[in-house]
């Protein structure tokens, strides 16, 4: 087996168009890590024996490609899981009418022997990928994607991510938070994750701490980084370093209302709306290609303060969910939009 995917999350996740992964192409990687993780419940039908309570379940294997649309090939891919031994558990696809190009994402398990699968799937999946000049990535299903956490001032984010980590529901690992203020170091105490504060006053501050980064995603084998509300602009050097693999939220109101207290614009104005959006972070400020986006309903009769409260809940439940996507390989990129395979 060759490596497994560490800091330059795989093309084929996040497909072609966000400048990643290795210069001569897609990664065909299969991970080392022991598929120790469980896989997704799935019920049982009224007929079923229950299963004995001391038989763990099946692990199983993620699989994600892109590559030119064109006719068979479901058929082929899935003549390589048979050809491996495998069972298709979970199957998505899309053919994207504006690029042409077609995604798909499998979930499979060992039908039989359940020893040496990955590497037969491995080399079953081999022709196919080279025949359609496919971008293709193979992950342990639940396995823990490791995260660098980014934040300033706001702990809603942060909270909620350490909060849905610790009881199961994200799979992902956070070695370390870095932050350019103190506030959200005794939720990172709390939470056993270590942190480290950084004061940014001065462009060679700012440049300390984007180095700092960059140490720490090398260091720590990071996989995805989150600016779980870093109210810092990155440079384009380190949005470049970090592409594809950097998740930023914001507010809904944007580009309407920039700058300071954006919820007191939005009661002044009156909005009916707010919300917010998860996106990739790239140099275009806030544009970068949507992940997630969710909104509720308001009216007058909130204050500015109720409309932060609602908007820092929104911000919370997206960036979850976005990152949640990213953990579990269901984000591949179609030119500057996203396929979520939820």
């Amino acid at each position: 087996m060759v490596s497994h995917l560490h800091a330059s999350h795989d093309p084929i996740s996040l497909a072609s168009g966000f400048g990643i992964g290795n210069a001569g192409g897609a990664r065909t990687g299969r991970s080392e890590r022991s598929p120790g993780a469980s896989a997704s419940a799935h019920p049982l039908p009224w007929f079923s024996v229950t299963p004995n309570a001391n038989h763990a379940p099946a692990p199983q294997w993620v699989l994600t490609l892109s590559c030119i649309d064109g006719p068979g090939i479901v058929h082929a891919v899935s003549g390589a899981v048979v050809t491996a031994g495998g069972n298709i558990e979970e199957s998505q696809q899309f053919a994207s009418a504006d690029t042409g190009r077609f995604f798909m994402r499998l979930q499979v398990s060992a039908a039989e022997q359940e020893h040496g699968f990955e590497d037969r799937f491995g080399d079953a999946l081999a022709p196919v990928t080279a025949r359609y000049d496919m971008s293709w990535r193979l992950d342990v299903v639940g396995r823990p994607v490791r995260t660098l956490l980014l934040a300033s001032t706001a702990t809603h984010c942060v909270n909620d991510l350490l909060y849905r980590r610790r009881g199961g529901q994200l799979p992902i690992e956070v070695p370390l938070i870095l932050s350019n203020h103190e506030t959200v170091r005794d939720i990172a105490e709390f939470y056993g994750v270590p942190f480290e504060h950084r004061a940014i006053a001065s462009p060679e501050e700012r440049a300390d701490f984007e180095a700092r980064v960059l140490e720490a995603v090398e260091q720590h084998d990071i996989e995805l980084v989150v600016l779980a509300r870093y109210m810092q602009i990155l440079s384009p050097e380190l949005c470049a370093a970090l592409a594809g693999r950097a998740i930023n939220i914001h507010h809904s109101f944007l580009p309407g209302f920039k700058g300071a207290n954006p919820y007191r614009q939005a009661h002044q104005r009156g909005v009916k709306l707010i919300g917010a959006t998860a996106h990739f972070v790239t140099t275009d400020l806030d544009e970068g290609p949507i992940i997630e986006q969710d909104v509720v309903r308001v009216d007058h009769s909130y204050s500015p303060p109720e409309l932060v409260q609602l908007g820092q809940d929104e911000e919370a439940r997206v960036l979850r969910r976005a990152v949640g996507w990213f953990a579990e390989n269901r984000i591949l990129a179609d030119g500057d939009r996203t396929i979520i395979f939820r």
